[in-house]
């Protein structure tokens, strides 16, 4: 295959372009540690609880939106019991869903921009 001079110019041209234009869309990577629930917690079915994870090296930016689900075992439940809320303030209230079953083996999963599991703790009736 070949390709003519002006052709190739053009192409070196416009990766040059491309390759100097800063990045506009960069994002940072948190994985705040949760702080409460902790082991040996325990959650009742119904309750209304508050999550709670250390803010003080959160970055400037945190480029998607925050999300908390439960875990039990080795299954994260299908839907989250909080979102859309600002990472940065540290805490989230929520409600333990009644028809969840009990058990030993829970762990709050915290997302924004990485996921991250609390230690397990209880969930009981």
């Amino acid at each position: 295959m070949k390709f003519s001079l002006a052709a190739l110019t053009v192409f070196a041209s416009a990766l040059a372009v491309v390759s100097a234009a800063p990045l506009t869309n960069t994002r940072d990577v948190w994985d705040p540690k949760i702080t409460y629930p902790t082991t040996g917690t325990v959650w009742h079915l119904g309750e209304t609880v508050t999550v709670k994870w250390d803010t003080s090296d959160a970055p400037k930016h945190i480029s998607n939106g925050a999300a908390i689900y439960l875990r039990k075992g080795d299954m994260t439940i299908d839907y989250p019991l909080a979102e859309g809320f600002d990472l940065r303030k540290g805490h989230k209230t929520i409600t333990i869903p009644s028809n969840f079953t009990s058990g030993t083996d829970y762990r709050v999963v915290l997302f924004g921009d990485s996921g991250n599991w609390s230690k397990k703790f209880t969930i009981k009736k």
